[in-house]
């Protein structure tokens, strides 16, 4: 099966294209970063940079392998449900369930390992960039040497491929095994587990000092596992959603009953929309809070806030590289999937316009929907560190930043899928389906 997936890899090569840029760019922020490790171990180089360097790389080194195991899977759970057919195929043919996991999660490690040894280039200039940075910021001495060491090359090899091999093999199994009460019961553990962890690490904000350094920590934390939690039950928030939704037209006919099929497929959507919103919302305003708190107080700041402030945007600008690619990446696989579909709305009597407002229609839904439940998920935080850091319950820093994110994220979903759409409703309708069929 090993020379069967090495044969796949080779002959379809587009298919594996999202995987590989997931994988290379997740490999080369997480060497970057870990590069920082290699750095403060070098010697010559003073405590406080060291203990900058290495606070850097242990906090975006965590952020980063969370968003590259999301990353990497809602790809791969994209691909193989798009396989099916060929997966039933292989079953029929005599291949065992086993054989085929070890088939597909061969051509996952095989990509994502390719991935990974493309980015140690880019890696190595990115650890001198942000060296750069901090030397700048007077974080780090004028006299430290970038340090491109063991630490960054295997922690970006192996969690690029160990979250490969784990995607992978998530999602074959779900392909290939017909156990749905055992993984719905896991799901709702996994789920409630991240609940519960959030609101118990919000709620540990007020156990802190409103001047302590780590204050920040808990509510961010919070906010992530929920939005982690309201991720995984992105299905059954958007069927209930769905119940509620007027069907307005033939366009606002097609898109509810698409959506009300399609739900459980979307997630591979909504997780990364709701993760974008909850993470860079909780990061982005907090960090404003903290700012005018520290400027009311007229004291100059600290190095343990610059580096927080550093840490705290540099996260937020993975979260929004990271995230648009696993949008677009699930977009663009999940539309072009559909060219069929399109072909035969067209051939039952629908326009092209009335197909492109249906995904228009689709892509406003799933915009609203992740961008609410992840507003709610870093609400929760937000409230928490602004009672304990300030007298005020909510920021005073307006929408701004949050028009700014939910922006982001409507231009990512709406313009990945309306593009994608335009250009697979220009074959005509007979073709795509022969083509798909």
């Amino acid at each position: 099966m090993l020379t069967l997936a090495m044969r796949s890899v080779r002959q379809r090569p587009g298919r594996f294209a999202a995987t590989l840029l997931s994988a290379f760019l997740g490999a080369a922020i997480i060497m970057t970063f870990n590069s920082m490790h290699d750095t403060a171990g070098a010697p010559g180089v003073d405590s406080v940079s060291a203990n900058t360097l290495s606070t850097a790389a242990g906090v975006v080194g965590g952020y980063g392998t969370l968003l590259v195991f999301f990353a990497v899977a809602s790809t791969l759970t994209v691909n193989v449900r798009q396989r099916s057919a060929e997966i039933e195929l292989l079953r029929c043919s005599g291949a065992t369930p086993a054989q085929i996991k070890r088939m597909i999660v061969g051509e996952s490690v095989a990509v994502a390992l390719v991935g990974a040894l493309l980015a140690i280039g880019p890696a190595v200039l990115g650890g001198r960039a942000l060296l750069d940075v901090f030397r700048d910021s007077g974080q780090v001495a004028e006299s430290v040497d970038h340090s491109f060491g063991p630490i960054a090359l295997y922690s970006g090899l192996g969690i690029t491929v160990l979250a490969a091999a784990g995607a992978a093999f998530l999602a074959v199994r779900r392909a290939t095994t017909g156990r749905r009460r055992a993984r719905s019961r896991g799901r709702r553990l996994l789920v409630l587990a991240s609940l519960v962890l959030g609101g118990l690490s919000i709620c540990a904000t007020f156990a802190v000092s409103s001047t302590d350094a780590a204050l920040m920590a808990p509510p961010v934390y919070g906010s992530i596992l929920l939005a982690v939690g309201f991720a995984l039950l992105s299905p059954k928030l958007l069927r209930a959603l769905l119940g509620r939704l007027p069907q307005a037209g033939p366009s606002g006919y097609l898109a509810v009953r698409g959506l009300r099929v399609r739900a459980a497929q979307l997630s591979g959507v909504l997780v990364p929309l709701i993760l974008f919103t909850g993470m860079a919302t909780a990061t982005l305003y907090m960090q404003a809070v903290e700012n005018d708190a520290i400027d009311a107080a007229g004291v100059p700041k600290s190095v343990d806030a610059k580096n927080l402030e550093t840490l705290n945007l540099t996260v937020v600008g993975i979260i929004v590289v990271f995230s648009c690619i696993m949008l677009i990446n699930s977009l663009y696989a999940a539309t072009t999937y559909r060219r069929k579909e399109f072909g035969q709305q067209r051939l039952a009597g629908a326009t092209p316009g009335q197909v492109l407002g249906m995904i228009g229609i689709e892509s406003l839904v799933l915009t609203v929907t992740g961008v609410f439940f992840g507003t709610a998920a870093a609400l929760a935080g937000i409230v928490a560190f602004t009672t304990v850091r300030t007298d005020s319950v909510l920021p005073d820093q307006g929408l701004g930043i949050w028009l700014g994110i939910a922006g982001v994220a409507a231009a990512a979903v709406l313009g990945t899928s309306l593009v994608t759409a335009r250009g697979v409703l220009r074959d005509p309708a007979i073709r795509a389906v022969a083509l798909a069929a």
